[in-house]
């Protein structure tokens, strides 16, 4: 694929570092299965891309949030066991059996929706307070054994794994153990990237990474052990020179000293690129750091250039927003948000450049 990086900004997909983080989580997960989840267009990178080299790398089982999403992939997997976060929601029970979608069954109605329609998992909310059925809930189900009828999986999801030590995390465990103790002997699925990495205990027989397999740490307390994924540049439109004080950007938020180099970067919110990251963000020129100055706007955004040498700086050039060198956790701790958030909310605009050798 041809892309004129002169004029617009570039998501680069690696997808053979995909591939290595997929074989990371599997190699951690073993004796147990290794899913993935693919959720939100393989989390803002591209499900078609995303899918076709997980079935390359072996994966077999798929987790997607919402019907419309399982629908685009059982397109791509045909033969692919996928489950659906969202469950079995009212009016969608007979497409998902004529897909072969397995809905995560999360209250007592849609249990009672599917039962007959085919294979499913049965979701226990242990502490999260979102999706799943109450401690009471699974009572009442075990009450009534016939209502499990199809279920292959039973699941839960942890709500601080990314803490290892946070106490959460083994009252959860307990608690999944005596809701399934009531329950028939069926495969389990708890570990998210960080669960799957912690140990076996939070892994069950069916693991499920996400945002570990596209780079983002799964950690909050320790260095990221993920291969990065995805890379953003922006190419550089025009650079100034100012030798008085001066503002730069929307609302004279930064105030540039002279003597200074500002570039002008092709690349703003409407991107993907977080506003807040104005006067607050980090980018890279030839893997060196540079200041992300004044407001980001829609289209454009800046950065101070004025540290590096004239001739390493030219119109044209691209420049990393984040990637190798500038984490996507960093780029998203200085927004104010996780780097879910960031590789979700890349926008249509930057070109999806995908990197494959293998």
């Amino acid at each position: 694929m041809q892309i004129d990086r002169s004029r617009q900004a570039v998501l680069r997909i690696d997808l053979d570092a995909l591939a290595r983080n997929y074989r990371l989580m599997r190699s951690r997960a073993a004796p147990a299965e290794c899913a993935a989840v693919v959720k939100a267009n393989g989390y803002g990178l591209g499900v078609e891309r995303v899918a076709r080299r997980l079935l390359r790398e072996g994966c077999k089982r798929f987790f997607v949030a919402t019907l419309a999403e399982g629908r685009e992939l059982r397109a791509l997997a045909p033969e692919a066991l996928i489950y659906i976060f969202e469950g079995a929601v009212e009016g969608g029970a007979d497409e998902l059996a004529k897909l072969r979608l397995r809905p995560a069954l999360n209250t007592l109605s849609q249990v009672e929706r599917w039962r007959g329609h085919g294979p499913a998992a049965l979701h226990i909310d242990t502490g999260m307070n979102r999706l799943g059925l109450s401690v009471a809930d699974v009572a009442k189900v075990a009450a009534h054994r016939e209502l499990l009828e199809g279920v292959d999986l039973v699941m839960t999801h942890l709500a601080c794994a990314d803490e290892p030590g946070h106490p959460l995390n083994r009252e959860q465990l307990e608690r999944f153990a005596q809701a399934r103790a009531q329950l028939p002997s069926l495969p389990s699925s708890i570990g998210n990237s960080a669960g799957t990495l912690i140990d076996a205990a939070y892994r069950g027989d069916v693991a499920r990474p996400g945002i570990g397999l596209y780079g983002g740490n799964p950690f909050s307390d320790r260095d990221n052990p993920m291969a990065c994924v995805a890379t953003l540049t922006a190419p550089i439109l025009q650079l100034r020179d100012i030798d008085s004080a001066q503002p730069v950007g929307y609302g004279a938020t930064y105030v540039a000293s002279p003597p200074a180099r500002i570039a002008v970067l092709g690349v703003g919110y409407a991107d993907g690129y977080p506003r807040s990251l104005g006067n607050a963000g980090v980018a890279a020129i030839g893997g060196v750091r540079v200041p992300v100055v004044g407001r980001v706007s829609m289209d454009l955004m800046c950065v101070d250039v004025g540290a590096l040498p004239r001739d390493d700086v030219r119109v044209g050039q691209a420049v990393e927003l984040f990637g190798p060198t500038v984490g996507i956790d960093e780029v998203a701790t200085a927004a104010g948000t996780i780097s879910y958030e960031i590789l979700t909310g890349m926008g249509r605009r930057p070109v999806r450049d995908y990197v494959e050798n293998a």
